[in-house]
């Protein structure tokens, strides 16, 4: 098929991992970013980066599971810093029932007793009686992730423009990524806060992301190597992108601490909030309109779709398929 010229606006992991699949089909790409800063105003930066497709269908779409499936077999293909030892989800003896509710929502787990979680999490020993094992689920740094796309965008060809806020114009076709930058465009966009904090231990050392389930203040940690932990995190139904709140924190951190003691010693690296967009059903969508692509709307689960979507949007310019599980045409 005879090379397209394309632009991408926005340079979160969506954009990145579009440019990068379009320049490997041997596309001519040019990356805009408003921020002259690589990725200070993305919302990727705040993201947990957990692949958790089975996990995220206990609330979400299959579409979710679906893609999230794929998109793990293309970070593994791409990313050599992907972490594929699946993930633990727990509850505390009081929240059994949430545990139960749980394991009927989702597929892809294994029940694991007392004896299985020590054996997966040896610092868990002896704190649960039972838990879920999704053998299949990932999780990588979302630093890291994104600095390695970047690297490898530009290696590719993909000429990459920090500082250079899309103003429209040009005969290029038009990928937009730019998230909540794109509500002019897309109205019915709104924004969905996450606070996560990052802790560092030596105390505790986790091998995979751990789901401590709670009716009220569910949590997650991943780890992220180096004794790094992002404990999270917060859906807000609110676009006040400002500092994380005393409420939230106390939340996030007194839950860490009762999934483990040590968390209670280690030491606060960063506390934030960032702002993802989503659309009412928070299942992502590809709108075709004109000469303009937007890939948007993928509320919490940037890091987890980001790959199948630049596929999709690859297939849909070269051959025209159109997935209707996420495009939207005009």
């Amino acid at each position: 098929m005879p090379s397209m010229s394309l632009t991408v606006a926005g340079a979160g992991v969506v954009g990145l991992w579009q440019a990068l699949t379009l320049a490997r089909r041997g596309h001519r790409v040019r990356l805009v970013e408003q921020s002259a800063e690589p990725f200070a105003d993305a919302a990727s930066r705040y993201g947990g980066a957990m692949l958790g497709p089975f996990c995220e269908a206990e609330a979400d779409a299959p579409v979710i599971r679906d893609l999230g499936l794929e998109s793990i077999a293309l970070w593994c293909a791409a990313f050599p810093g992907i972490v594929v030892r699946g993930t633990l989800v727990v509850a505390g003896a009081r929240d059994r029932s949430e545990l139960e509710r749980f394991a009927r929502l989702t597929q892809g787990h294994a029940r694991v007793d007392a004896a299985g979680i020590a054996g997966l999490e040896p610092d868990l020993a002896g704190r649960f009686a039972s838990g879920l094992y999704y053998a299949q689920e990932a999780h990588l740094a979302p630093g890291d992730a994104m600095g390695f796309l970047l690297q490898e965008a530009r290696g590719a060809g993909v000429d990459v423009a920090f500082g250079t806020p899309w103003k429209g114009g040009g005969t290029e076709t038009l990928i937009d990524c730019r998230g909540l930058g794109a509500r002019t465009e897309l109205p019915q966009l709104r924004g969905v806060r996450g606070e996560r904090i990052i802790v560092r231990t030596r105390e505790i050392t986790l091998q995979r992301p751990v789901r401590l389930l709670h009716p009220r203040h569910p949590l997650y940690v991943v780890p992220w190597g180096d004794g790094l932990h992002m404990v999270g995190a917060t859906v807000i139904e609110s676009e006040d992108a400002g500092p994380i709140t005393v409420r939230s924190a106390l939340e996030l951190l007194g839950t860490a601490y009762a999934l483990h003691p040590a968390f209670g010693e280690a030491e606060i690296v960063e506390a934030g909030a960032g702002v993802r967009p989503a659309f009412a059903d928070n299942v992502p969508k590809i709108v075709v309109r004109g000469g303009t692509i937007h890939v948007n709307g993928l509320y919490r689960h940037g890091f987890l779709l980001a790959p199948a979507l630049a596929r999709l949007v690859a297939d849909y310019l070269e051959t025209g398929a159109v997935d209707e599980r996420a495009f939207v045409m005009g």
